[in-house]
């Protein structure tokens, strides 16, 4: 068994949940979003108000292959609150639809899902430790 202190990678994955309290790990940038999930995840948690970190998994493949490991689940986006894996596109767009996500943020309940927007300072870009 590796132990976390022994894979770099690994090891800036679990800080990064440790130290963000809303962490988006996704294709591409808030900003770019490089796939349709990734997008349609910003967008909630944008229409939401929600200021969260986020980290590209498509600069180095041992990323997305760490963080699966960590979390037990195999797609990419995964949001993480509070330190723990809320889920992916579906399940954020499922708990957004019921206000369960806006519950779990402490966030008002928004109408519908906005297309995601150029972050307004609201979203903290963390700097991509993991490659």
């Amino acid at each position: 068994m590796t132990d976390q202190h022994d894979n770099p990678i690994r090891q800036a994955i679990a800080d990064a949940i440790d130290q963000n309290e809303v962490i988006l790990f996704m294709k591409g940038s808030p900003e770019a979003p490089a796939c349709g999930f990734s997008a349609r995840t910003v967008g909630i948690l944008q229409s939401l108000d929600t200021r969260f970190a986020a980290v590209d998994v498509l600069p180095d493949p041992r990323i997305r292959q760490e963080l699966s490991a960590i979390s037990n689940w195999p797609t990419i986006p995964q949001l993480f609150v509070s330190g723990e894996l809320v889920g992916g596109c579906d399940i954020v767009t499922e708990m957004f639809e019921t206000g369960e996500l806006a519950e779990l943020l402490g966030a008002e309940s928004a109408d519908a899902v906005s297309e995601p927007a150029v972050a307004d300072g609201g979203t903290l870009q963390i700097e991509n430790r993991l490659s």
